[in-house]
């Protein structure tokens, strides 16, 4: 039984060199092959391909808002990002759209066949760039997480009463110390979670948080 593929590609020359070299793969076959968006959001899920490999900037639209409106439709469907961005927030929402594996164009025929089938068979294949930032990205969250599991009871505090907008007298009035104190644990809060100031403290508490 051979592997069902949708190309969803805006680039016509890409989008048919893709299906000439799949279809002469005797384990895969392109059943749908659609170069804009809106007619593959339209008529994708009546093909139920096993694989859709979609190019995440179409002309009229994000590939990864299409796969965000009919992940829910094709569950069993696996989609590969084919794409010539790098760009971190690109590859972090595709990801949470749902797509699967991520690859750089200019990858190798090779390579995307073996992806092809590594993402069937259950795999998440990435180009190694691609890798490296979501390896990055879930160190600089766990760097992130362990800086505010340091925080103390009461510094914990303290950044949840400044995000709440309150100054240091408001709060060493809350709190019932001096404001001296308060501004002894900002220092600390600063040190512990490697920020220079008020706004950078909160938005990073707030991303832990999240």
């Amino acid at each position: 039984m051979s592997i069902s593929i949708a190309i969803v590609e805006d680039e016509k020359n890409y989008n048919n060199a893709l299906k000439k070299v799949i279809d002469y793969q005797v384990d895969m076959k392109v059943i749908a092959q659609f170069f804009d968006g809106k007619k593959a959001l339209e008529n994708l899920p009546a093909y139920h391909p096993d694989v859709v490999m979609m190019d995440i900037q179409l002309q009229d639209m994000l590939g990864i808002d299409i796969i965000a409106k009919i992940k829910k439709d094709l569950p069993k469907t696996q989609f590969i990002m084919c794409t010539s961005f790098e760009d971190d927030e690109k590859v972090f929402n595709s990801l949470k759209a749902g797509a699967t594996g991520y690859l750089i164009k200019g990858e190798s025929m090779d390579k995307i066949l073996s992806a092809i089938r590594d993402v069937y068979n259950g795999g998440a294949p990435m180009s190694f760039l691609i890798a490296r930032k979501v390896l990055h990205h879930f160190e600089r969250k766990v760097a992130s997480q362990n800086d505010c599991e340091e925080l103390t009871r009461r510094e914990t505090e303290i950044v949840e009463l400044l995000s709440e907008g309150l100054l240091y007298k408001e709060i060493a009035d809350k709190i019932f110390i001096s404001i001296d104190t308060v501004k002894k644990h900002v220092g600390n809060i600063y040190r512990k979670l490697h920020v220079n100031n008020k706004v950078e403290a909160i938005n990073k508490f707030n991303h832990f948080k999240n």
